[in-house]
């Protein structure tokens, strides 16, 4: 009996920390928007859609280099991972097509850059998210 509560609270700690790991979507609160979908989602990122439902110019933001969260991200969105995204970016770059997503250096930076932006996208794990931001999608992983 020992056994089960020592196994019981380690159980509960993996979940908090899953829980915590949670990846969302977060818009500017000023965006006119409440949710999106991942097919939504799916599309700003990918350069498809160039404007949001509330007719803002949509303005994804990415994080730079090879973020975890970033690989987490796109794994869990479009089943790629960063060389794909990066291949299927200078594709349409060269064509001139669409533009990438905005670049931050870290999730400060993306949070700080929603805020500023009316029309900003950002992914952050969901106990990043703050008062500045309102998450409109969570991805599960």
């Amino acid at each position: 009996m020992a056994l089960r509560s020592p196994l019981l609270f380690l159980s509960l700690l993996l979940m908090a920390s899953l829980a915590a790991a949670e990846l969302v979507v977060v818009a500017n609160p000023r965006s006119g928007i409440e949710r999106l979908t991942q097919e939504d989602v799916t599309n700003i990122y990918l350069g498809r859609y160039r404007h949001l439902a509330s007719g803002l110019t949509a303005e994804p933001v990415d994080l730079a280099g090879d973020a975890a969260l970033k690989v987490r991200f796109y794994r869990a969105l479009v089943g790629k991972n960063l060389a794909e995204i990066n291949a299927y970016w200078a594709r349409l770059v060269f064509s001139g097509r669409t533009r990438p997503p905005h670049v931050a250096e870290n999730v400060e930076a993306a949070l700080h850059y929603v805020a500023a932006h009316p029309g900003a996208l950002a992914y952050v794990d969901r106990a990043q998210a703050d008062k500045r931001v309102r998450i409109v999608f969570e991805l599960g992983e």
